[in-house]
Parts: C-alpha cells; sequence; structure tokens
C-alpha cells in the first residue's frame, strides 16, 4: 500500500497521448510535463472512456465506462447522483476542492468537492443539445464546428479559453498558498484546464515555436486516399467538413494546437513552481491526463467524436511519493482505473466499494507488476450515426461499429491507423466476443438513443432544441455568453 499523501490532480483537455517529448515526439515543446514524467511513472497506453467531454469526464469521476454510466454526450452531463470518487475521498474527510473545467451540470449539485472554484460546466445546465438529434437520424450538419477548426484559427490575442486559463493556474496556486497547511490529513486540488480545445487562436510566440516545414502531414488526408467507412463518411458530413482542405491551411490548424499545448505546459509549469515555493512537492503527488484527444487532420478528420488513436488514446503521468522516477508502464490502461488508484493513494480502499468499479487500481503496475489487459473506449454522441466500440488487445485494435463494417488495426507496426485489417474475419470475430464480455453493443446502442430521444421530448421536440441552440459551437467559460464566445 503507498503512504497517503497529498494530491494534485490535473485534467487537460484535447491532448492526444503522443505528443509529449518524453512520449518521444521530436518536435513537441513540453519541458515541464516532461520534466513531471522525468520524475515520476508515464503510463504509454492510457485511453479515455469517450472522446467527447462530457461522458470522458462522468467516466474519470464514477471508474464507470458510458453504457455504464449514461451519461452518453454533452447534453446529459454528470449531475452528481451517481458514486464518484471525489465523495469518496471528501466523505471520509479529506478537503478536496475543484478548480476551472469539470463540465458537470451545475455547481448547485453535489458533486462531491468541498468547494468549486470558478468552475465552468456545460452551458446553462443544459449542453449543447443538437448531438441528441442523432438518436432522431435527424442531427443537423455542424457548419460552426468547421468554422471553430478552420477559419477561427492563427495567430492573434488570445481567446476567453487561454484568459480562463490563466485564471485557473491563479486560483490553484492562491490555494497552494493559502491552504497547504491548515489540514493534518492529505487534502485534494483538482485543476482542470480548458486547453487544448479550439478555437486556435494563440500568440506569436508559441506559434514560433512549431515552423509549419516542421509540421507533419497528415495521413490519408487527400480525397483519394481518406477511409470511405461509412461511420466517418458519415462524421465528416455532419461535422460539415469540406470538400477538400489545402495542406498549408492543416499545417497552420496543427501549429496552433500544438501552440496550445506548449501553453498548456506553461500553466503546468507555473504549478509545479507553487509546489516547489511551499516546500511540498516531496509530499505531494501529482496526475496528470487529458479527458481525450484530438484528431488532427488523419483520415481528413478535424476534431475528436471517433475512435481513431489520436482521439481515444491520452497522456497519463503520475509523480511523487512512492511513484518510481523515469519509469514507462507499457500495461494498457484507462481513466476508469483512476477511481481506485486515487482511492488507494489515500488510504481509503473498500473492497466491496472497488468491486462494482470497471477498472482496478494501477499502483501494482506503478510498482513493476503490470499486467496484460484491454484496452476499451465507446462513443454516442455528435456525428455518430449508431454506437462505437473500441476493444484493445495487445497490439490489435477493433473498431466495432453498430450495423456498419467493423475495422481492426495493428497500431504497433500501423500506429498511424492507415491499413483497415478487417478481412482477418477470424481476428474479428475473436476481438468482438472479447467486446462482448464487456458490452452488448446493440443494446447499449438501442439505450443510448433511448436516453437521448427522450432528452430531446423534454425539450419540447426537435425544433424547440435547434432553437435553443442554434449556432453553438462550445461551451463558454464563466462569465462568457456561448452566443459571442
Amino acid at each position: 500500500m503507498p503512504k497517503p499523501s497529498n494530491l494534485v490532480f490535473i485534467l487537460a483537455e484535447s491532448h492526444s497521448q503522443n505528443l509529449l517529448g518524453s512520449a518521444g515526439s521530436q518536435f513537441m515543446k513540453t519541458p515541464n510535463l516532461d520534466r513531471l514524467a522525468m520524475n515520476g511513472t508515464r503510463f504509454s497506453d492510457t485511453y479515455c472512456g469517450s472522446p467527447i467531454c462530457v461522458p470522458s469526464r462522468a467516466t474519470l469521476a464514477t471508474g464507470q465506462y458510458p453504457h455504464q454510466h449514461r451519461y452518453w454526450d454533452n447534453s446529459i452531463p454528470f449531475e452528481g447522483k451517481s458514486d464518484s470518487w471525489m465523495k469518496r475521498v471528501r466523505d471520509s474527510g479529506h478537503h478536496i476542492d475543484a478548480i476551472g473545467k469539470l463540465h458537470f451540470r451545475s455547481s448547485d449539485d453535489d458533486n462531491g468537492f468541498s468547494n468549486e472554484i470558478e468552475t465552468m460546466h456545460v452551458a446553462e445546465g443544459m449542453g449543447e443539445l443538437i448531438g441528441l438529434l442523432r438518436s432522431l437520424d435527424e442531427e443537423p450538419v455542424r457548419d460552426g464546428l468547421w468554422n471553430l477548426y478552420v477559419n477561427r484559427t492563427g495567430v492573434g490575442d488570445q481567446t476567453h479559453y487561454q484568459d480562463y486559463d490563466r485564471l485557473i493556474t491563479k486560483r490553484a496556486v492562491d490555494w497552494l498558498n493559502n491552504n497547504t497547511k491548515k489540514s493534518n490529513k492529505p487534502w485534494v486540488l483538482c485543476i482542470h484546464y480548458v486547453s487544448a480545445h479550439p478555437p486556435f487562436v494563440v500568440p506569436q510566440r508559441l506559434y514560433d515555436l512549431y515552423p509549419l516545414e516542421e509540421i507533419p502531414t497528415p495521413v490519408q488526408f487527400s480525397p483519394e486516399d481518406r477511409p470511405n467507412h461509412p461511420a466517418i463518411q458519415h462524421l465528416r458530413h455532419i461535422l460539415g467538413h469540406a470538400e477538400t482542405l489545402d495542406e498549408q491551411t492543416m499545417k497552420k490548424i496543427t501549429a496552433c494546437y500544438f501552440a496550445l499545448i506548449s501553453h498548456l505546459d506553461e500553466q503546468v509549469g507555473v504549478l509545479l513552481s507553487a509546489l516547489d515555493s511551499n516546500g511540498i512537492t516531496e509530499k505531494t503527488r501529482v496526475i496528470y491526463t487529458a479527458d481525450h484527444g484530438y484528431n488532427y487532420g488523419n483520415q481528413y478528420i478535424l476534431g475528436l467524436f471517433n475512435l481513431y488513436q489520436r482521439s481515444v488514446s491520452v497522456p497519463m503521468i503520475m509523480a511523487g511519493p512512492d511513484v518510481p522516477a523515469n519509469r514507462v508502464v507499457s500495461q494498457i490502461t484507462s481513466h476508469v482505473d483512476l477511481y481506485p488508484t486515487i482511492l488507494e493513494s489515500l488510504g481509503i480502499i473498500s473492497e466491496d466499494k472497488q468491486n462494482k468499479l470497471s477498472g482496478c487500481s494501477l499502483w501494482p503496475a506503478i510498482q513493476g507488476s503490470e499486467e496484460k489487459r484491454l484496452g476499451f473506449s465507446e462513443y454516442h454522441a455528435a456525428g455518430s450515426r449508431a454506437g462505437a466500440f473500441m476493444v484493445r488487445e495487445d497490439n490489435l485494435k477493433l473498431i466495432y461499429h453498430v450495423g456498419m463494417p467493423s475495422q481492426l488495426f495493428d497500431i504497433v507496426n500501423d500506429p498511424e491507423e492507415t491499413t483497415d485489417l478487417a478481412h482477418d474475419t477470424s481476428t474479428v470475430s475473436r476481438l468482438e466476443q472479447k467486446l462482448r464480455e464487456i458490452v452488448d453493443p446493440e443494446i447499449a446502442d438501442q439505450t443510448a438513443k433511448f436516453d437521448q430521444a427522450q432528452k430531446v421530448a423534454s425539450y419540447g421536440g426537435k425544433e424547440a432544441v435547434l432553437k435553443l441552440r442554434q449556432g453553438f459551437s462550445y461551451s463558454p467559460p464563466p462569465g462568457v455568453d456561448w452566443r459571442t464566445a
């Protein structure tokens, strides 16, 4: 058992696993996260519960997958009714505060924290709503997303989001300066940023870190190369993708996305310095991860909303007491593992509670006892005609689409997922059976669509939803109206 210690839990937004210097990237500038990894343990194969904010964050909170917690999309947010590790921590007598983007329903709910400070929740307690219409096969084309990704990108004054990031950092530093000596029990501080979510508007100094000639060209980007799988074609259509996009524009988008990750890295550096200046680095664990990744052009997809590696594979680093330095855990891990891992790190594990969870504590792997595990993620939200499910075993990854052909990739030998091996029907069948041991995909798809249709009805139907959220592109930070964000 690890010795109980303080915990700083840092959650980023839209950070793909491979975009760290410590993960082998030759071009990413992430010195502070790399230092955290050098001083701790990095998990090289971690998956989010779903590649979209709300269900992913609900998975982080509950230790359950979307088909278990039923927070399917960005319009059915966590409202504090389900069990969460935060409640377990608080109810065990520890102080636990949150700062930044939670993306739950509201601070009026009991989300499990002692205090919520400058927290951001889904817009007006409702979220984006329009994605719910997938349940009726009537989801409109989201032209605003293409505009967000393509046209609201470049060098300029930073957006409300980056202003909010800096405010989050300031509040976190103030908290560390004022609260770390007030309790005899270990405390928990959750710091949740909004970067690297679009719009990708960045200062010149960060943009200059990523010369366009050094930006990799996306794979399967051109019309003749991109996959024509029906689920991916539908996604591009709903996200409003233009038929073509020139390579230089795509590289500019990518450079700005990378620059926002460097902006995020700077915020982490300030936090680590605050731990040092308060003399608590040696008695405080730090966990860093992201709610999901982001697909920057591969397969001609801009955004997330899919089960390719760039969207579902996320960084995860842990450092502090009892965590080996400069170690890499290659065991497949998941966000569902954080619930039992965090509880164990605070000495409040309860076996009867843990047995209800989908994950397992990562402490054995941290301490050298890795095991063979499956990776899993699922998607039931914007741009999906039907539920999609991913199961990963060793180097093989199956993407199962309800009512459509499966996809199969060898992600060790084909990390960019350019060659679909689904003609290997025996392997597809074997992995599908592994999937069905976790979830019945058809039942989960039906349940998600039922819940979403019920939600649409609660707002008065399709036309009411469209009227409420016409033009919605992304959730605003506190104090900003989504119509002008």
